[in-house]
């Protein structure tokens, strides 16, 4: 009888992961789900055979030898997957999407980091319809890194203006599509140390408000009543890593610090001449080498440094590149011309073989006020999570988040941890 309640448990888990959460409220930032399918193989084969993960439990369903699946596993070079989703999106609404996958090594495995080809598109039943196209393209031996964002977006969002002290029936609907092409290149000029450069384009067009008869008094930071129909956002961005994971997915330890100084001139398009920069560091400290038992801390700085950027283009939780940021909030809900974050999350095995797991986790944010640009309000955020381990190669977990704050509750479901 508890044969047959493990199994039913473990198929109840994987139709639950293929479905996805969907919820009153929101918010499961779709879009990052196949961002964190990015897979970094650990040449670790005695913690891996300690491992049991759901594609273990589901041969055993049907009998399989297990020592011959793992020995194709650790083998195996190229990795495929794709993945039917449904559930909430960021503003709200269900979604269906789906989510393509491709890994795979262009040198030696044990020099040479795994790169991913990811196409995610998905669509909700409110109007929101998301392209994304991503690429991470290690070269042998790790000397340069090509990594690309390329996405088209039909986007009703709401808004509440600027600053961190917004009244939460203060809110607007807008509607607009959204172009976005990122692309750097950086080569390796130390251990774990990249320098490069790229170009970034955000194109936001067929831009109104909903609503604005009884409109409230929100400011806008370009033109403080409206939002500009069309802007565009083209410059060139200089780019600085040191990352020291073996797992960007799911680190075991080590050091990540990213810096990008952005400039968006006029003469390349720009509708107004702007720079920012965007400084993002992670940690993670490891308490067990048999079992997972972490401590992980992120913070990240975001602002504009110099010129008048468009509304849409300004920090604002959420909006960080993986959409990872400010569990417990929604998407958009403060946004600024700085925008400061700090997240502490611990991670925990519940069973032996890894199966099983919790986080316990933290954050607070804050963006500057629109008068004077200075940090004033701060919100704070906590909740907690389950975790199944689906992938126990890329250590991938099906991760189950609740994100509490004041004024807002979050269902989060992804593969992969926050950060």
């Amino acid at each position: 009888m508890m044969i047959l309640g493990k199994k039913l448990c473990i198929l109840i888990l994987l139709l639950f992961s293929l479905r996805g959460l969907t919820h009153a409220q929101q918010q499961v930032s779709t879009d990052t789900i196949p961002v964190k399918q990015q897979i970094h193989v650990s040449t670790d084969t005695a913690f891996f055979l300690r491992q049991t993960d759901l594609i273990d439990e589901l041969k055993r369903l049907f009998k399989m030898d297990q020592k011959k699946i793992d020995s194709q596993r650790l083998k195996k070079k190229f990795q495929f997957s794709i993945i039917p989703v449904a559930g909430a999106v960021p503003g709200g609404g269900a979604a269906i999407a789906t989510a393509f996958n491709a890994a795979f090594f262009t040198g030696p495995d044990s020099t040479t980091s795994l790169s991913t080809i990811i196409f995610s598109p998905w669509f909700s039943f409110d109007g929101k319809f998301v392209l994304p196209f991503r690429s991470l393209i290690w070269l042998p031996n790790d000397l340069l890194l090509s990594k690309g964002d390329t996405r088209y977006m039909i986007y009703p969002q709401y808004t509440w203006g600027l600053g961190s002290n917004t009244n939460d029936d203060d809110k607007l609907l807008i509607k607009y599509n959204y172009l976005r092409f990122y692309h750097s290149f950086l080569r390796k000029a130390g251990k774990k140390v990249f320098f490069g450069a790229g170009y970034n384009l955000d194109y936001h067009y067929n831009a109104i408000l909903e609503d604005t008869l009884e409109k409230p008094d929100i400011p806008f930071y370009d033109y403080e009543d409206h939002i500009r129909e069309n802007s565009v956002s083209s410059g060139v961005v200089i780019n600085f890593l040191v990352d020291s994971r073996r797992n960007s997915l799911n680190p075991r330890g080590g050091v990540y610090f990213a810096a990008d100084y952005r400039i968006n001139p006029e003469f390349l398009g720009s509708t107004n001449s702007w720079q920012s920069v965007l400084a993002d560091f992670r940690k993670y400290f490891s308490f067990d080498n048999k079992r997972q038992n972490i401590l992980a801390f992120w913070t990240y700085y975001w602002g504009v440094t110099n010129g008048r950027a468009p509304y849409l283009d300004l920090p604002s939780i959420g909006w960080d590149a993986y959409n990872r940021s400010g569990r417990g909030y929604e998407q958009n809900r403060y946004r600024g011309k700085q925008l400061i974050y700090f997240e502490s999350e611990y991670r925990k095995d519940i069973t032996k073989n890894g199966f099983f797991g919790f986080v316990l986790f933290a954050n607070m944010h804050a963006v500057s006020e629109y008068q004077h640009n200075n940090f004033v309000y701060w919100h704070p955020a906590a909740g907690a999570g389950l975790r199944v381990k689906f992938n126990k190669i890329s250590r991938t977990n099906i991760g189950m988040d609740v994100g509490v704050s004041k004024d807002f509750v979050g269902f989060y479901l992804t593969l992969g941890e926050a950060f």
